[in-house]
């Protein structure tokens, strides 16, 4: 070990770093919801976008994406799939032939329907685990990711 560098302050990341803490519990998180969604041939990311499709009004894939604090092209891919099992599909926005909405199909809708249940109680099970402050930590992570409380 360098003296410019002690274990001391790795120990001081590890310990009070908020990025690493929000990593690691988001990828536990993602693991769990992975896990809860695999029946369904979903992945929590897929059941994120599908869900935030179920709306009177498709959405253009930039409003889309700001929503999901996805990139564009990040998100472009992550429609293909869903596009290819005929979960969505996308069409030409009709006031911008350049751009494209996608829309939920009546599957997507369906497997939607089963899978909520599913991502109920997977939601009951990780707010057991939350201390009583977990209306706090929710809206803690909204104000960190610059959305609006519900």
């Amino acid at each position: 070990m360098r003296t410019d560098l002690p274990i001391e302050t790795t120990l001081e990341v590890r310990d009070r770093c908020l990025c690493l803490k929000v990593q690691r519990a988001a990828r536990a998180l993602a693991r769990r919801f992975d896990d809860a969604l695999r029946p369904f041939g979903l992945t929590n990311g897929q059941f994120s976008i599908l869900m935030s499709l179920n709306r009177p009004a498709p959405p253009r894939i930039s409003d889309l994406a700001e929503f999901l604090a996805m990139d564009r092209t990040t998100l472009t891919a992550a429609l293909k799939p869903l596009q290819r099992r005929g979960l969505i599909t996308v069409t030409a926005d009709p006031e911008d032939l350049r751009g494209r909405l996608p829309v939920l199909t009546d599957a997507g809708r369906d497997l939607l329907v089963a899978a909520v249940p599913v991502w109920r109680d997977t939601h009951d099970d990780v707010d057991g685990l939350l201390w009583a402050s977990k209306g706090e930590l929710r809206g803690d992570l909204d104000a960190l990711s610059g959305q609006a409380p519900p």
